[in-house]
């Protein structure tokens, strides 16, 4: 590592990584886009934690269920796709920190919280949205959109710009 950024394939594995994340995203959304009968009640009527009241009322409010199944369908979609193109990385894995927190808040995996519909394993406090919310973690800090992605094509874009404008004698600022 030299200058403070990662080797070559340190940023393999992660751009791997993020398309793998990205996957998992694009595939619920588009799964949950798909099922005319899928709706987040269920899942927020079983919340526990420090936010379930929050969670139960919502499930109880068409209007606002309703935009909230939007979201998160499209929100998934639309983060997932971003993620695998490696466009506006660090945005879209702020997106996808903020829709696994509150899927972690939602069914914490503490002990003695038994949930209707199964969970993937539960390890006490951690859990596969804390896991992939570290796996996050590690995409928005690196900035491997910019390594292998559209985001490399953007930042080379506005990067250029200033020097387009000093070459044409404009002042830069």
């Amino acid at each position: 590592m030299e200058d403070g950024k990662l080797s070559r394939l340190p940023m393999i594995a992660i751009t791997v990584l993020r398309i793998f994340v990205g996957w998992h995203f694009l595939y619920e959304g588009i799964a949950k886009l798909t099922s005319s009968s899928w709706s987040a009640a269920g899942y927020l009527k079983q919340a526990r934690g420090p936010f379930a009241e929050l969670f139960k009322w919502l499930a109880g409010q068409p209007n606002l269920l309703a935009n909230a199944d939007l979201i998160t369908m499209w929100g998934l979609t639309v983060v997932g796709v971003l993620l695998i193109l490696g466009l506006f990385t660090r945005l879209a894995s702020i997106g996808a920190m903020g829709f696994l927190l509150m899927f972690y808040f939602a069914t914490p995996p503490f002990v003695g919280y038994f949930y209707s519909i199964p969970s993937e394993g539960s390890y006490l406090l951690v859990n596969k949205n804390l896991v992939e919310l570290s796996a996050l973690v590690v995409i928005l800090v690196t900035g491997s959109g910019r390594f292998a992605g559209l985001d490399r094509i953007l930042h080379a874009l506005f990067a250029r710009r200033p020097r387009l404008i000093a070459a044409a004698g404009s002042p830069t600022r």
